[in-house]
C-alpha cells in the first residue's frame, strides 16, 4: 500500500518534471482552455508510459517546488471527462493528499495515470486542440506527434523504485492517526475505525441535527493508510454510516430561496474493504433537482444579473443587496437546475467579481463543484 504523501515527497525530491511526471500550481476544469491543457497532459503522459504509472502533482510551485496546496477537488466524475475526449483513455485517479503545514482546506492533488498499451488520442477537438491529435512527453515538454506512438519501457524501473520507496508502514499509520486525533481536529470530537485489521479511517466534523436527522458539517474524512482525504467541505453536510466492511458517506447540498433552506441528497460514496488488502469506492448519484416557482426564479435571476452589473461598475451595495449577493452562487445554481441555461455561465463569469468576498467565493466554488458532478454523471 502506497503512502501518497510520501510518494509526492519522493517525486518532488528526486525528479524534476519528466516523461512520467508533471506538476501544476492548480487545475482549472471550469473552462475549455483548462480542460484542454489537462487532457493534453493526460494524453501525453499515457502515451509515454505504456508500462508504468505516470503522475501529475497539483498544488506545487513550478520554479521552486514549494508546496502551496490547492482546494479539495472532488474527482468522482473526472474519469468521465477523460473518456469524453480521448480515444483509448487511460484509467486515472485524482486523490487529495493532506500535508501537515497546509491549512485544513488545502491539499496536494495527485493524479495517477494507469498504464495502457494502446495509443491515446483526441476523438473530439477542444479549445485549440484538433480532433485526432496525439501527444507525448519528451523530458518536461508535452508535444504533438503524428500517427502511432513507439512504445518504450524506459521509465518502468525508475517509477517502480519510487513507488517501492513510498510504501506505507505501521509507523506512518500510527503517526497519521495521532496527528488527526490529537492535533488537526482535537476540537471537534474526532473518531476512527479500523477495517479488516488493516485500514484506518479517521473523521471529524461539527454535529448538526435537522428535523431529527443527524448531519455533520465542515467534515474532514481521511484514509490514513494512504494519507488521502476522502471528503472535505466547508459548506455541504454529510451523514456517516459504517459496519465491519463498509464506510458510507452521503453528501447533502443545502438549497433554498428567501431563507428557506432544505437539504437535498447529492451523492452516496461507499468504501468497501476486503480481506486481501484491497478496497473499492462505489459512488451513486442521488440528486433530484428541486423545482421552484418560475415567476420567483425570473425575479431572482434578474436580480443576480443586476447585482453583478453593479459590482462591475464599482457601485456600492445596500445591506439587502449584499445579502442577495451572499446567496448568489446558490440561487444561480437553482436557476440553472430549473431551466435557466445561461445561469451557469453567468456564475462562472462572475468568478473575479466574487473573489474579493471570501465567504461568497467559497459558496461559488461549492456551487461549481456540485454542477460539475452533475455534468459528468453517468446514471
Amino acid at each position: 500500500m502506497i503512502n501518497k504523501r510520501l510518494l509526492i515527497k519522493n517525486l518532488l525530491a528526486h525528479h524534476d518534471e519528466s516523461s512520467f511526471y508533471d506538476k501544476k500550481r492548480q487545475l482549472n476544469l471550469h473552462f475549455r482552455e483548462g480542460k484542454a491543457k489537462f487532457l493534453k497532459h493526460i494524453c501525453a503522459l499515457s502515451n509515454s508510459n505504456p508500462f508504468n504509472n505516470s503522475y501529475i502533482v497539483v498544488g506545487v510551485e513550478d520554479q521552486n517546488n514549494e508546496i502551496v496546496g490547492d482546494d479539495f477537488f472532488d474527482d468522482s466524475r473526472i474519469q468521465n471527462l477523460v473518456n469524453a475526449y480521448l480515444e483509448n483513455p487511460p484509467k486515472i485517479q485524482y486523490e487529495n493528499v493532506p500535508f501537515p503545514n497546509l491549512p485544513k482546506n488545502k491539499v496536494i492533488g495527485l493524479v495517477t495515470i494507469a498504464p495502457i498499451a494502446t495509443t491515446s488520442f483526441f476523438k473530439k477537438g477542444i479549445h485549440t486542440i484538433p480532433i485526432n491529435s496525439v501527444y507525448i512527453r519528451k523530458g518536461s515538454n508535452t508535444m504533438p506527434v503524428e500517427g502511432e506512438v513507439e512504445k518504450s519501457n524506459q521509465n518502468r524501473e525508475t517509477v517502480l523504485g519510487i513507488e517501492n520507496n513510498s510504501r506505507n508502514s505501521i509507523e506512518y499509520t500510527l503517526d497519521g492517526v495521532i496527528a488527526f486525533m490529537n492535533l488537526s481536529h482535537k476540537d471537534i470530537s474526532p473518531k476512527y475505525k479500523v477495517f479488516k485489521e488493516l485500514f484506518v479511517i479517521c473523521w471529524a466534523g461539527n454535529y448538526k441535527k435537522v428535523h431529527e436527522k443527524i448531519f455533520f458539517s465542515r467534515v474532514d474524512i481521511e484514509l490514513i493508510n494512504e494519507q488521502i482525504k476522502l471528503f472535505y467541505s466547508d459548506q455541504d453536510v454529510v451523514t456517516i454510516n459504517y459496519d465491519e466492511t463498509t464506510f458510507t458517506i452521503t453528501e447533502y447540498v443545502p438549497l433554498g430561496i428567501n431563507d428557506k433552506t432544505s437539504y437535498y441528497p447529492l451523492e452516496k460514496q461507499t468504501i468497501h474493504f476486503f480481506d486481501n488488502g484491497y478496497y473499492t469506492i462505489e459512488r451513486e448519484m442521488l440528486f433530484d433537482p428541486p423545482e421552484f416557482n418560475k415567476k420567483l426564479l425570473y425575479h431572482v435571476y434578474n436580480s443576480n444579473v443586476s447585482l453583478l452589473r453593479k459590482l462591475e461598475n464599482g457601485s456600492a451595495l445596500s445591506v439587502t443587496e449584499f445579502k442577495d449577493l451572499t446567496n448568489l452562487p446558490s440561487t444561480f445554481m437553482i436557476c440553472y437546475l430549473n431551466g435557466f441555461e445561461d445561469a451557469k455561465q453567468k456564475l462562472i463569469d462572475a468568478k473575479l467579481l466574487l473573489k474579493p468576498f471570501p465567504n461568497i467565493y467559497l459558496s461559488f466554488k461549492e456551487a461549481l463543484r456540485v454542477l460539475r458532478k452533475m455534468k459528468y454523471d453517468v446514471k
